[in-house]
């Protein structure tokens, strides 16, 4: 076997039709070639801060405190919980999925008192279901999940985030799956805390995960007396280095920058509306043709489903993993299978950024006819 030393890389080349990561968006590619420069370089910072701009416009939302967290989706994730969810406190959480779950034990680490909610999975919550719940158990912060990733759900949050305010609470989302390719829409909603990821819907490799903080809620993460049971992801002291004078508190990765940069400046080009619709004409295309070939969605109605993430139950006799094996093997496609209690029983496909095209979708259902 070579060493790592004499071994050159050389990767297959897979079409990346899955949950994510997705196919990253060409321009991403080629702004990683760009040289990497110190932390505080002021191209650098200039970027940095451009990448905070177009995340503001893909977010839907004027909070300054949106940045990115150097970690992946789920690092995100914790970081959210781990500022926000304190000891001892009721922590509400919506649950209908893996990444409900993931939450749901991340606000037991932080020793709080967790709740939920629990609905089957792959349908959404109702505002009537949200309001009994939150009216019944007063909580401090409540969670939900906009685009299940287990699921292909999604959920607005206009169902849960009325009542979770008039009872006080805090709403942490997360937009892991959504953001960059259907509406997330933060201020419109009036979501408080988000955190997202870099691999799906903004087509970028995985490494950097935006998080989004409203001016109450960092005010409140500003007033809490205890010190936090992690530093590393300490939002008080990360938040510093995004800002004047640029606080050390990690390295962050230029390549990583300079890719999400080309993305969103790839988004900004074709119109966020554009992208919005693109992405919504590619999910509907393929559903109707996976239900053609005797494929059955998971998520039952259209207007719940996410647009890029498509969940279908494979026809009677179909085995998920032979299936996916084939066409890994005959067409270098890359599709997924089910997590948690679907494990085995659904496939999981993702149409995302370039993949996103009728052309590409077309290539996809014929291939996945010739593999049944």
């Amino acid at each position: 076997m070579l060493t790592t030393t004499s071994k050159r890389i050389a990767a297959p080349r897979r079409l990346l039709y899955g949950p994510g990561p997705s196919a990253v968006e060409p321009r991403a590619y080629e702004a990683m070639k760009e040289p990497v420069l110190g932390i505080r370089d002021p191209y650098f910072l200039e970027v940095m801060n451009e990448v905070r701009a177009g995340l503001r416009e893909v977010f839907g939302t004027a909070n300054r405190m949106t940045f990115t967290v150097p970690a992946s989706g789920s690092g995100a994730m914790e970081t959210a919980v781990a500022n926000f969810v304190q000891p001892g406190s009721k922590f509400a959480v919506f649950a209908a999925g893996v990444f409900a779950d993931r939450i749901t034990i991340m606000g037991q680490r932080q020793r709080a008192k967790v709740v939920r909610l629990e609905k089957t999975w792959g349908e959404v919550f109702t505002a009537e279901e949200a309001e009994a719940f939150i009216e019944r158990e007063q909580p401090d912060v409540i969670a939900f999940v906009q685009a299940e990733t287990s699921t292909g759900a999604y959920q607005s949050g206009r169902a849960i985030v009325p009542a979770a305010h008039k009872a006080g609470a805090l709403v942490i989302a997360d937009t892991v799956t959504s953001l960059g390719a259907m509406p997330v829409e933060l201020d419109a909603i009036g979501i408080d805390v988000t955190f997202s990821c870099s691999q799906k819907g903004l087509s970028c490799p995985a490494g950097l995960s935006p998080i989004s903080i409203s001016p109450s809620a960092f005010e409140k993460l500003q007033e809490r007396k205890e010190e936090l049971f992690t530093w590393y992801l300490d939002l008080r002291l990360m938040s510093k280095y995004f800002e004047p004078p640029h606080v050390y508190h990690h390295t962050p990765s230029p390549p990583l920058y300079y890719a999400m940069h080309g993305a969103l400046g790839a988004i900004e080009e074709e119109g966020l509306r554009n992208r919005w619709d693109r992405h919504k004409r590619a999910g509907e295309r393929l559903i109707n043709g996976l239900m053609k070939l005797g494929f059955e969605p998971l998520v039952k109605q259209a207007e719940h489903r996410i647009w890029h993430l498509t969940t279908v139950k494979p026809p009677e006799g179909v085995d998920e993993a032979q299936f996916r094996q084939k066409l890994l093997d005959k067409f270098n496609i890359e599709i997924a299978g089910g997590l948690g209690q679907l494990t085995g029983k659904i496939l999981r496909i993702g149409t995302m950024g370039p993949l996103a095209t009728d052309e590409n979708v077309h290539f996809l259902t014929e291939a996945m006819a010739a593999c049944l």
